[in-house]
């Protein structure tokens, strides 16, 4: 199995007894951790009288097939990409979960009508949050750059650049950078020819990239003046900018929208208390409550009414949302499908191309 990697464990067992039930989620660590332990975890604790424990990982997704696989479930919850909640949803990795039995939003609207569209497209998951991949650069070194663009042009905006290290949110990156409009941008990846288009933009910043494969790692790249643009989850770029006072700005042109969901993998220990914390962690006020702590977008429509400020009470969240008019102005929404289908092809492509 590979090795697990914990960065955190997050909860007090303060006010509980020793033989309180206990429930392991595994998630991303980071600010979007914190955001999960005090708007789901602690309350939910408090209310059930168990303890939570909190677990993070690089990708969580990476650990659920080795664990089911070996028979050695150790974790409840997991929380994941859409694309592989669908994959692993497929190969039976995954508990299927009752939508219907979902809380209503808090306006009374039913659940599968509240979640917006691509939340529940998996029988085998529920969506928590939308974030995006964005572009980001440190304004005390870059000045004028607003499009994706412009991440792409050496010659204007000279200087290291940190990409993740997958083929996942760069290929999609380097096509809209060579002119492909957004919406034809998996129509053009579908083929052999799109492929080799987006090999070729990034060929062209080949040779000034940092790899980047924790979420941790593009504000701390930014920080340390090793790159002076890096594609990055808007979250952490958020944190940084408005929770640290870091001189940090994102470029929304190409953002890359996907969802976050939770999932229980087959064989959890406790199941039936892991489906519990789903449907609390994702009723409508829980899911605006999250917001207070990062700025990912509720996958609820009933919650953006009750997105407030963050928690510094003076900063409102509503416009650092990837959803907010100005970040949809040209957005991608991942296509989960695709990548559901093809991730294993192009991420091969993508090492090999890596190794040249």
């Amino acid at each position: 199995m590979k090795k697990l990697l914990i960065l955190s464990t997050a909860m007090t067992t303060v006010g509980f007894s020793a033989s309180a039930a206990e429930l392991a989620v595994m998630s991303w660590g980071g600010s979007y951790e914190t955001s999960q332990v005090e708007a789901y975890n602690k309350p939910f604790a408090a209310e059930k009288g168990v303890v939570v424990n909190m677990l993070a990982a690089d990708n969580p997704a990476t650990q659920i097939k080795a664990m089911v696989e070996a028979g050695n479930v150790t974790v409840d919850v997991f929380d994941v990409e859409l694309s592989d909640a669908v994959r692993l949803c497929d190969e039976g990795a995954l508990e299927v979960i009752d939508h219907a039995a979902l809380p209503a939003g808090v306006d009374g609207t039913p659940a599968a009508d509240d979640f917006i569209d691509g939340a529940l497209a998996s029988e085998c998951a529920v969506a928590n949050i939308v974030w995006s991949t964005v572009a980001a650069f440190d304004s005390t070194k870059v000045s004028g750059a607003d499009s994706i663009d412009d991440f792409f042009n050496l010659a204007e905006f000279p200087g290291k650049r940190g990409l993740r290290k997958g083929a996942k949110a760069n290929l999609e990156m380097a096509l809209m950078a060579d002119g492909v409009p957004a919406a034809e941008v998996y129509d053009v990846l579908s083929t052999p020819e799109g492929v080799d288009r987006a090999f070729a933009k990034l060929d062209t910043i080949k040779s000034e990239v940092v790899w980047w494969e924790a979420g941790a790692q593009p504000p701390q790249l930014l920080a340390d003046g090793e790159v002076v643009m890096s594609t990055a989850y808007n979250g952490r770029i958020f944190a940084a900018a408005v929770g640290e006072g870091k001189p940090f700005e994102i470029i929304w042109d190409g953002q890359i929208m996907d969802f976050d969901l939770f999932v229980v993998p087959k064989g959890a220990p406790n199941k039936d208390l892991a489906m519990e914390y789903i449907a609390f962690a994702t009723d409508s006020q829980r899911l605006a409550d999250q917001s207070k702590y990062i700025s990912y977008g509720p996958a609820r429509k009933s919650s953006a009414p009750l997105v407030g400020m963050y928690q510094d009470g003076k900063t409102a969240m509503a416009p650092h949302m990837p959803t907010s008019p100005e970040a949809l102005t040209n957005a991608l929404v991942n296509n989960f499908e695709f990548w559901a289908d093809r991730d294993v092809e192009l991420n091969e492509r993508f090492n090999a191309w890596l190794a040249n």
